[in-house]
C-alpha cells in the first residue's frame, strides 16, 4: 500500500457550500484528517436517520427495523468512532446489515474494510465504485489518483446498478449514479417517517471538480458531459433534507444549530438545497475548466 502523501492538494477538500465556486488552499493532509475526525456526538437528522460519523466527515445511520443500513466508512481511523457512536444510541454495530459508498476515495471508504469485518454487512456499491475500492482506492480513471491515497482494499463488494431500489426492512434507498467527483460517485435516496409526516431524504455524492495534478477535465469531454449530468441529476432529485460526504458541502452544521430542539425537523428541511448544491457545482466545474484553459495558453 502506497503512504498518505504529506500534501492533500485539494482532493478531497468539501466544496463549501453553494456559496463558493474557487477550492479551497490545500492543507497538509495529515492536519485535514485529523480536523475531519474530530469527535461528534450521534445524533438524529429525522425518523429513523442518524449521524454517525465524526465531525467533518458524514456516516449516516438508517435503521429499517429489519436491521441498520450504513452510508460510508469514512478514514481508516474514522471506524472505531463510528462503531462507538452506533453502540452510544443504543444498537448494536453486528445488526448493520449494509455498508453503502459515496464515492470510493480514502476519506468516505478507507473505514469500511475495519466496519465489514466488525459488522459482517454487505458493501453496496456501483460498478466503478466497487472497482475502485476492491483496489483499496488506486483506479487510474479516477481524476484524484495521482495523490495516491489508498486504503485496506474492500474485497466483497455487492453492485449495485443504476437506479436500482434495495428493500431492508420498511425502508427503500434508490441509487443514482451521479460521476464526476470520481467514476463511481454514487447518491443515495430514501423516505424517512415521523408519524404520518414523511420526508425525502438525499445522501448526494460529493460533487467538486478536483483533480491531481497531470489530469485535466477538459481533455475528457465525455466525462465531462457525464459530470454535467450528474449535477443535473441531483439537482432534479425530490430533496427535503440533504445530506453530502463533507457535512460543509451542504450547510448541515449551520442547519443543525438552527434547530431549536433535537426534534426540530424544520431547521433540516430546505426543498431547493439540492439545486442550489448542484448549482454552486456547475459553477465549479465551469471555473476549473476555464483555469485548465488559461493555464493552457
Amino acid at each position: 500500500m502506497r503512504r498518505w502523501p504529506i500534501i492533500l492538494a485539494g482532493c478531497l477538500l468539501a466544496l463549501p457550500g453553494a456559496r463558493a465556486a474557487e477550492p479551497s488552499p490545500a492543507p497538509s493532509f495529515s492536519k485535514a484528517r485529523v480536523e475531519w475526525n474530530a469527535p461528534q456526538e450521534p445524533f438524529r437528522i429525522y425518523g429513523n436517520t442518524w449521524y454517525v460519523g465524526p465531525h467533518g466527515l458524514s456516516a449516516i445511520l438508517v435503521d429499517t427495523g429489519k436491521g441498520l443500513a450504513l452510508f460510508d466508512g469514512d478514514l481508516p481511523e474514522s471506524a472505531a468512532q463510528i462503531e462507538a457512536h452506533v453502540r452510544k444510541l443504543g444498537l448494536r454495530v453486528r445488526d448493520i446489515k449494509w455498508i453503502l459508498n459515496s464515492h470510493a476515495h480514502a476519506d468516505h471508504a478507507g473505514g469500511i474494510a475495519a466496519l465489514q469485518r466488525a459488522s459482517g454487512a454487505q458493501v453496496l456499491a456501483s460498478t466503478e465504485g466497487a472497482h475502485e475500492m476492491k483496489s483499496g482506492g488506486a483506479d487510474p480513471a479516477d481524476p484524484q489518483y495521482g495523490f495516491g491515497l489508498t486504503y485496506t482494499p474492500v474485497q466483497q463488494v455487492r453492485v449495485v446498478r443504476d437506479g436500482e431500489v434495495l428493500q431492508l426492512g420498511n425502508v427503500a434507498v434508490t441509487a443514482h449514479y451521479t460521476p464526476g467527483h470520481t467514476p463511481g460517485s454514487t447518491s443515495w435516496t430514501w423516505t424517512s417517517c415521523e408519524g404520518a409526516r414523511c420526508l425525502h431524504m438525499v445522501y448526494a455524492d460529493s460533487l467538486t471538480a478536483l483533480a491531481a495534478p497531470g489530469y485535466r477535465f477538459g481533455d475528457h469531454p465525455r466525462y465531462v458531459a457525464a459530470f454535467r449530468r450528474s449535477i443535473a441529476r441531483i439537482a432534479a432529485l425530490p430533496c427535503d433534507i440533504l445530506m453530502t460526504p463533507h457535512p460543509g458541502a451542504s450547510d448541515f452544521w449551520e442547519r443543525v444549530a438552527r434547530r431549536t430542539s433535537p426534534d426540530d425537523a424544520a431547521a433540516l428541511i430546505d426543498a431547493g438545497a439540492c439545486r442550489a448544491y448542484a448549482a454552486a457545482a456547475a459553477r465549479a466545474l465551469d471555473a476549473q475548466l476555464a483555469r485548465e484553459r488559461d493555464a493552457a495558453k
